[in-house]
Order: structure tokens, then sequence, then C-alpha cells
């Protein structure tokens, strides 16, 4: 493609597109979307197309990433310093619970999954790597927004807040309260706002720069109860606080975790 930033940065929109939505675009859907004409819609999917970052299906006439997009997908996850740092504390964390324990890290737009050590239960969660999720949603989220900058935040609250699950937070003035709360705990908690019968609780990881991700742990909802999260949200805690140093970074001042198990 040619046309200098303009042409980069829709042709990332496209990409990034395919990464938070369905498993395959139309044009028109792309088009809707972005604000793009088709033209120019198809322009960028016949450029991305000849390197493989996309692939068109004749039958149903959409588009879906390809598999240079999976290659690099699997590069980044596997060089991902935050990533090679937590493995052995998620372990930890998994043996210790016997829940699943994650590890999250901020994308353009919201957050994903880096990696994860499932837990030991007969019936337990794991979740999806890769996958863009909005940071209203699910404590790994929440944390991670409570400590971005304030510009971000206001502009976050000033949107929509999309519902995933009946319970997804979308109150920006509750939400904005219950910020306040995650940075007087240190942690945050969910029950069924990024996946209806999932709870977790999860405490944000800082790097010599500030803030590179979070550290949760995950289960069924009927385990991950209000007394599960006050129970082991010190656990957590200590997790990543370790993690933290590991990284370089330094943990802000919070209060002692209380009893009341949600924020």
């Amino acid at each position: 493609m040619t046309g200098g930033t303009g042409a980069t940065e829709r042709a990332a929109d496209v990409l990034l597109l395919f990464a938070a939505g369905p498993p395959t675009l139309g044009v028109s859907r792309v088009s809707r979307e972005l604000g793009l004409s088709k033209a120019v819609v198809h322009r960028i999917l016949k450029s991305l197309g000849s390197r493989d970052l996309i692939a068109y299906d004749p039958e149903t006439r959409e588009y879906r990433l390809g598999p240079a997009a999976a290659a690099l997908g699997s590069r980044a996850l596997r060089e991902s310093d935050l990533r090679t740092a937590a493995l052995p504390f998620l372990a930890e964390l998994r043996d210790r619970l016997h829940e699943t324990a994650t590890v999250s890290s901020k994308v353009h737009g919201g957050r994903i999954y880096l990696d994860q050590a499932v837990g030991t239960h007969e019936i337990t969660m794991s979740v999806e790597l890769g996958r863009p999720y909005p940071l209203h949603a699910g404590s790994s989220g929440k944390c991670m927004l409570a400590y971005s900058a304030a510009d971000e935040v206001d502009r976050l609250l000033a949107g929509e807040l999309a519902a995933l699950t009946p319970s997804t937070p979308t109150d920006p003035d509750a939400l904005r309260l219950e910020l306040d709360r995650i940075r007087e705990l240190g942690y945050a908690a969910s029950a069924g706002e990024r996946q209806s019968d999932a709870g977790s609780v999860a405490v944000p990881v800082f790097g010599p720069g500030g803030l590179v991700g979070a550290v949760s742990v995950c289960g069924p909802r009927f385990r991950v109860t209000g007394e599960f999260v006050a129970a082991t949200a010190p656990e957590v805690i200590e997790i990543a606080d370790r993690l933290t140093a590991r990284l370089g970074g330094l943990v802000p001042d919070r209060a002692r975790p209380t009893s009341s198990g949600r924020t």
C-alpha cells in the first residue's frame, strides 16, 4: 500500500478489528465498523492478503486472519518479557489455590491474556490467549484501568461501556467509584462480568516504566465467591508484588485487604 501513515493506520485498524471481532468479516462489515469506504477496505484486504495476514474464503466471500498473522501472534506471546517472568509465579499461585492463574497485558483498546496455569480441580476454567477484551469487564481489566493514566480512564468512561454479560459494569459513575476502591485495596474482583459463569480476583503488575499488566486467579463462579476473594486476595497480591519486584517495578501504596471480598 502507499499513502504514508494514514494508510498504515487503516491497515492496522483492519487487523485489530479481526483480532477483537468475529472470526470472519466481509467488506461491508469492515467498512461499517471502521467508517471507511468499501473500495478502501477492499484495497487494504487485498494488500494484507498478499502477505498472508488475511485469508479470503470464496464460498462465504468473507475474510479471516491468515497464517502470517497467527505466526506474528505466537511469536509475540513467546517473546513477551512479562509472560516469561510470570510463568513460575502463575504455577506457584495455581498450586496454592488450585484455580487457574493468568497473566494479562494491556493492548490498544483493551487487554489480552498472555498465558495461564490451568487449575487442578475436575471442573476448572481456561482462558483464550491473545484475544482482546475491554478493560471495564472483569477483574484483570479493571485493575489495569484503575492504574492507567487519568486521561485514558476519562476517555474510556466517556464512551460506550459494552455489556458482555448482564453483570458487566456499564455505569461510568459507579465504575469510577469502583476504580477508586481498587486503588485503595490494590486488587479487583469480578463475578460474571466478562463471562457469566466465571469469577476472578486480580492484582496489577508494574515494571520500571509503570503498569505492565495483571495477575489473576479465576474459576467457576460457584467457587469464586466473596469469601474466596477475601481469603485469597492477599496471596494474589503477594505473587503480583513479587513479579513486580522481578521486573524492577515499584508497588504503589495500598490499604490492607479487608474482609469485604468485593471491589
